[in-house]
């Protein structure tokens, strides 16, 4: 991506990575909800590609495709932020799969069953596999809503700015990481693979799907349930931290 007297062609970095915004752009889509436009995201994906290009300078000393994805990703949660683009429904339903899980799981001390689950909010089983369905757009780790004491509705909205609560901050404290490693360890097996197939080998959820020899919605479902009960043990490790 350089020219004969070695400067670095913007252009043709931008032709040769669009596929990657799209590839990430998909890659996201999958954790949201179905009325978010993966169009939308992919716009916002290359208007960071763009300005990638426009400011990398190969003397900072990092590759220009890991510089590229920060900033396309920085852009498309960016567009998501400003679109709000959690319904209330959403997080309706994210509550109250985590309020239940938490109180079914002190009780048990151990991870519930889809059965108990139901059952702990008064459900037929596909009752409430349909609201992990509808709680689709819930992510592994808000951490800047983990970081905050806010309970207002907008989740989009709740936003620190001083070091003391930055995201990036938390995420990188060693005991926060050593938090997320025994919490992902004690998953129920088939949760631990959808997460490490999905997040480490990076597979969508149809070729999770195929993987496992279940349904697309299923994997969608399992993901749901791991990112609550997730969410669930880390929201408890924070308040006692």
């Amino acid at each position: 991506m350089y020219t004969q007297i070695g400067t670095f062609d913007r252009e043709t970095a931008v032709t040769n990575y669009a596929p990657l915004v799209k590839r990430l752009a998909h890659h996201l889509a999958a954790k949201l909800p179905p009325s978010v436009q993966v169009d939308d995201i992919i716009q916002a994906g290359m208007m960071g590609l763009m300005d990638a290009a426009n400011r990398y300078e190969r003397e900072h000393g990092t590759q220009f495709e890991t510089y590229a994805t920060q900033r396309i990703r920085g852009a498309m949660l960016d567009e998501l932020r400003q679109n709000d683009w959690m319904p209330r429904a959403v997080r309706s339903s994210q509550r109250r799969i985590e309020t239940a899980m938490s109180q079914l799981e002190q009780r048990l001390g151990r991870a519930a069953t889809d059965s108990e689950m139901a059952a702990e909010l008064h459900m037929t089983i596909s009752q409430y596999h349909e609201l992990l369905n509808e709680a689709r757009g819930c992510q592994l780790l808000h951490l800047d809503e983990l970081g905050g004491k806010d309970t207002e509705e907008q989740y989009l909205d709740r936003h620190r700015t001083d070091d003391h609560d930055d995201p990036l901050k938390q995420i990188e404290d060693q005991r926060f990481r050593s938090a997320l490693i025994k919490a992902i360890e004690h998953l129920p097996e088939r949760e631990k693979t959808v997460m490490g197939l999905y997040y480490e080998q990076d597979l969508n959820f149809r070729e999770i799907a195929s993987v496992m020899s279940v349904t697309e919605s299923r994997v969608c479902q399992i993901h749901t349930q791991a990112v609550a009960r997730l969410r669930t043990k880390l929201s408890a490790w924070i308040r006692n931290s």
